[in-house]
């Protein structure tokens, strides 16, 4: 009986492992597939399984969920030549570019199994628009079940052009990899004839001529052009990939090459918010306002995809909110004012030029200095938003707003400001679409000079949510919807003082490490902008080259506080910690009363309180919802590769969730001598068992549709979402402030005097 009991047992175990190698092999393919598809996606396909798949677009609606009108419209569109072609610029914004999307991504949507998907995908693969086919992807990936865990390329790896100057651009896509190691050959031949000291000694007018203090690799003695990477891809865990062997495994067989590349301050200052660009060009930075606006996109219901469970307005507004603080503490950094006001019928005093070519090859528009607002000649446009404008300030100020079709919906509750964010995002959701429609995106349109009906037009920075953040006058938009925010939040009535006490808690002290900053280097990956001819070896993809671009980025060291608090019994509470500055750029100091909204979450979480005295010790890599690098495309697919054809096991926790804020940027960039800034901490009674919440990794999961994303249901921004009108009546025993200094390490300050022992190599020991 027993040996019977142990070889059911065994059966069962074997099972159990058969079952779970089946599953792997299942997401293995898809994963593999997903990699492939969008690998040089500017180019023909090249996978002959692929292509034999997408012969054509199923429209039996029977092998759909659903066939709604937008699929209808897009096929009868496609029959007749009418769909963006391949080869234009593709908007998000673009009303009819984001009809013909929502009808392809519900293609992928709603196809009833996986292998009508894969048809669809393969085949618009071939047929559609590149930038349409991506959009449309991307949100499949995110929003349809069977797809949830699939991990997707950065759009900055799927679309370089999108980050990386036009110059950078075109030398990638110039590379020969056989040029470049011939090059290479040449150089150590004459390395004899031309030593380098003695070039040095004459060359300092020279080369100082068109020097940047910035630009790293002139000050190490290197010049514009493609370098063999011999060690690792840098990124902040670079010391542990180069002493992981299973790292070291997946790229063996991989050339690697670099090319150092800076913002658009490379080539001219075009006025003072060029000095920013190391912030708004920040690739993470660009991703995160991407990924929020395709995990919460304008077209997509809040009812039928699960997302009125996030609060998807109201996180869609707080985050205009918080990204504006964000930027305007990086501002004060670097001696700026305010941000300046965003009016429809007045002048931006701040030009910007992208110096960014599009997939197409078409340079992207810029604005010059002092532009008029008024000059787009879409008139039409321009009244309907202003009126759209004025419509929400009036309803705001009544407290009410009557829909078109006679319902009345009062906004003078809280939870009303999920009727402000979805206006404000101009999303599915919005209370009146006779009225408001699409405000965010037909601002954009307007502002990029495009009329709302084109179906050909330019690229701009403003047409698109991946390049959006690298516009000045993106900022100066958030600050109008802020404004809107704060006008909405200023009607209800200040928090009162037993709103924001929590009964026998007490925060006694916080100590907190130093806060400093540096300059880091990171590799992004460009290898799609390869132009050299695909490989295949027994039908599988040759990966042995990888291309990237070497560049500065912020970061700061990790840092850690302690929060002393005193309990009088024990509770499960909720800590939120903020971050704000002190002082204005003419070193005022800003009243509590106006500087809540410059107030940055940068952490929450929740805590079971013990009774009596205790320490609460936090780590900034603890931070809730932040992350850190993702993987790169390369290492994506070697590891998928690997795993497929059972040469070691896939690692799942490779590349972080999607959506996570860049930890890196969590503090603005520090002073030398240190640039006073304030932290706010707050202990407030833990909800969530009356919300129901369940627990979930925000490191590897974005949890869209389910609410899991919070620690409460307290307001986003709590407690300083509402004004503060008594000062003593705000501040409570659970509330701390601590005054700190964020100082800052110029990094390149050794390289300065050219005394740099290995000059023209790269310091792997920066």
């Amino acid at each position: 009986m027993k040996l019977t009991l142990i070889i059911l047992a065994c059966v069962a175990v074997i099972g159990l492992k058969a079952d779970a190698v089946q599953k792997d092999m299942a997401y293995l393919e898809k994963q593999k597939f997903l990699f492939e598809i969008l690998y040089r996606v500017e180019d023909p396909l090249q996978f002959e399984e692929y292509i034999k798949l997408g012969g054509n677009l199923n429209n039996d609606s029977s092998k759909y969920q659903k066939y709604d009108n937008f699929m209808s419209q897009f096929y009868a569109t496609y029959k007749v030549g009418g769909l963006l072609p391949k080869g234009e610029y593709f908007s998000a914004v673009q009303k009819i570019h984001a009809n013909q999307a929502f009808g392809l991504f519900n293609f992928f949507y709603y196809a009833k199994d996986y292998e009508t998907l894969v048809k669809n995908i393969a085949w618009a693969r071939m047929n559609v628009n590149e930038g349409m086919f991506v959009y449309a992807l991307t949100l499949a990936v995110i929003h349809r079940p069977d797809m949830k865990g699939l991990i997707l390329p950065s759009i900055f790896e799927i679309f370089p052009q999108l980050h990386l100057n036009a110059k950078s651009v075109y030398q990638a896509e110039k590379f020969d990899s056989d040029a470049y190691n011939r090059r290479i050959m040449l150089e150590k031949e004459l390395k004899s004839i031309y030593e380098k000291d003695t070039v040095l000694e004459n060359c300092d007018h020279f080369y100082l001529k068109d020097w940047k203090t910035w630009q790293w690799w002139k000050l190490m003695g290197l010049e514009e052009k493609f370098y063999t990477e011999e060690k690792t891809f840098l990124r902040n865990n670079s010391q542990e990939l180069m002493n992981d062997p299973k790292m070291k495994q997946l790229l063996k067989d991989v050339e690697a090459y670099y090319l150092p590349v800076d913002y658009t301050r490379d080539i001219g200052i075009l006025n003072e918010e060029s000095k920013l660009s190391y912030f708004t060009e920040d690739a993470g930075l660009n991703a995160y306002w991407y990924y929020l606006n395709m995990d919460y996109a304008d077209v997509l219901s809040g009812q039928e995809y699960s997302l009125n469970k996030d609060r998807r307005g109201e996180l869609w507004i707080f985050n205009v909110q918080q990204l504006l603080a964000r930027y305007y503490m990086e501002r004060l950094s670097n001696g700026l004012g305010e941000v300046g006001e965003f009016s429809m019928y007045g002048t931006v005093q701040t030009g910007y030029d992208p110096q960014l070519v599009a997939y197409n090859g078409k340079g992207f528009n810029y604005r010059k200095n002092n532009f008029n607002m008024m000059s787009n000649p879409d008139m039409d446009l321009a009244i309907r938003l202003i009126a759209i404008d004025r419509r929400l300030v009036d309803m705001i100020d009544r407290g009410k707003y009557n829909t078109s079709n006679g319902v009345e919906i009062d906004l003078s509750s809280p939870k009303s400001i999920e009727y402000i964010g979805s206006l404000m995002q101009g999303n599915a959701d919005v209370l009146d679409k006779t009225f408001f429609g699409h405000f965010y995106p037909l601002l954009n349109v307007y502002l990029s000079g495009s009329h709302v009906g084109a179906l050909n037009i330019q690229p701009h920075a403003l047409q698109n949510y991946e390049t959006m953040l690298r516009d000045p006058l993106s900022y100066q938009i958030f600050k109008r919807i802020a404004d809107v925010y704060y006008k909405f939040k200023n009607q209800l009535p200040s928090y009162k003082r037993e709103e924001l006490n929590v009964p026998g808690v007490k925060i006694q002290d916080v100590e907190v490490s130093e806060l400093k900053t540096y300059f880091d280097l990171v590799d992004l990956d460009m290898t799609n902008l390869l132009n050299e001819k695909m490989v295949f070896a027994d039908g599988k993809l040759v990966w042995d080259k990888t291309l990237l671009a070497r560049q500065m980025r912020l970061n700061h060291i990790p840092y850690n506080y302690n929060i002393k608090v005193q309990s009088d019994a024990p509770k499960k509470v909720v800590i939120r910690t903020y971050l704000a500055p002190e002082f204005d750029q003419n070193g005022q100091k800003i009243d509590l009363l106006s500087n809540r909204q410059n107030f940055l979450e940068i952490d929450i979480f929740s805590h079971d309180l013990p009774a009596g005295e205790t320490i609460i010790k936090r780590q900034s890599k603890d931070t809730y919802f932040n992350t850190n690098d993702q993987s790169t495309y390369t290492e994506l697919y070697k590891n998928v590769m690997m795993a497929y054809e059972g040469k070691q096991e896939f690692s799942y926790g490779i590349s972080g969730a999607h959506c996570g804020y860049p930890s890196r940027l969590a503090l603005p960039h520090g002073w030398v001598e240190g640039m006073p800034m304030q932290l706010f901490f707050i202990i407030s009674e833990s909800n969530i068992e009356s919300q129901g919440v369940p627990s979930f990794d925000p490191k590897t999961s974005c949890g869209i549709g389910g609410g899991a994303r919070y620690v409460d249901n307290l307001p986003l921004g709590y407690p300083f979402d509402r004004k503060i009108e008594n000062v003593q009546e705000f501040l409570v025993p659970n509330m701390f402030f601590k005054n700190v200094k964020i100082y800052h390490q110029d990094k390149l300050e050794k390289y300065y005097p050219m005394k740099y022992e290995m000059y023209g190599n790269f310091d792997y020991n920066y």
